[in-house]
């Protein structure tokens, strides 16, 4: 599976670790799309952007092989940002009940998570990322009617 990875100043940390463990798993093609050094200045669009195009319609794997994982403060603008692209469905995750991203995954077939890494420690986010790659589609006919909707 090809996990693309993108986040601003406010996730960049937080990046970098998901980033790092991700590779060690050595399960995941992982691309970083930036940011690629802290800039408090810097804006999450250039990097959301980026992944979010990677996943709907980048080259290489089928859709249903590639993955975007997202990061910023509250998560919240990543997400919006993220589904304003055709074939994008964006998820998020800011602390709490890890069933949303399960749900995400069975029901929209969610294929971007957006994470507020002001709102998560290392270790959730971790374990959400993996919930949210290890979890399949359902394809049950009435989710794939309502995501054909979309």
């Amino acid at each position: 599976m090809k996990v693309y990875i993108g986040s601003d100043h406010a996730g960049f940390e937080l990046k970098e670790k998901i980033k790092e463990y991700l590779q060690g798993l050595a399960l995941y093609e992982v691309v970083d799309e930036g940011a690629f050094s802290f800039k408090p200045d810097d804006d999450y669009p250039d990097f959301i952007e980026k992944v979010a195009k990677a996943v709907a319609i980048g080259e290489g794997p089928e859709l249903e092989e590639r993955r975007g994982i997202v990061l910023g403060g509250s998560g919240e603008g990543e997400a919006m940002n993220a589904n304003r692209f055709k074939g994008v469905r964006a998820c998020e995750f800011y602390g709490g009940n890890f069933d949303i991203i399960k749900v995400s995954r069975e029901h929209n077939d969610a294929n971007v998570l957006s994470i507020g890494a002001r709102f998560v420690f290392e270790d959730e986010a971790k374990f959400a990322i993996e919930l949210f790659l290890n979890t399949k589609f359902s394809g049950d006919e009435r989710h794939i009617r309502r995501i054909n909707k979309f």
